[in-house]
């Protein structure tokens, strides 16, 4: 996987993203925002952050946009979920994406795949036996 991540600034991180968790806890949904938790694997603590759960031909998906984490579809599979993502958040997200938009041509968004990880949300009754 590349080495390519934007760390979030002061403001997003201290400010923004801290707004939008309070409004998304309190059942205000900032334009589809949710609050993904995760237990730390060596801590056990908990860490929490705001994501854009995309939702695409009936499955939900998330993508990051700030580049690089520890899961993710594969780059082909990316393609119309990289162009649906761009579609629903490009204003807020688009510096991330290097110019690519929504109306871009399949491999342009390709060759912008590998920085940005996604994967499929699965529902506990999605799981298989």
């Amino acid at each position: 996987m590349p080495d390519y991540y934007r760390a979030p600034g002061w403001f997003t991180r201290h400010v923004f993203n801290q707004l939008v968790a309070f409004l998304t806890r309190q059942g205000i949904s900032v334009l589809g925002s949710r609050v993904l938790a995760v237990k730390g694997r060596t801590s056990g603590q908990w860490r929490t952050t705001p994501v854009n759960l995309l939702t695409h031909d009936g499955r939900r998906y998330l993508v990051a946009p700030r580049g690089e984490t520890q899961w993710e579809l594969a780059d082909d599979e990316k393609v119309p979920v990289l162009r649906a993502y761009l579609r629903r958040w490009k204003a807020e997200v688009g510096v991330f994406f290097e110019g690519t938009g929504p109306d871009s041509s399949d491999d342009q968004i390709r060759a912008i795949a590998p920085r940005h990880p996604a994967f499929e949300v699965l529902g506990v009754e999605d799981r298989g036996p």
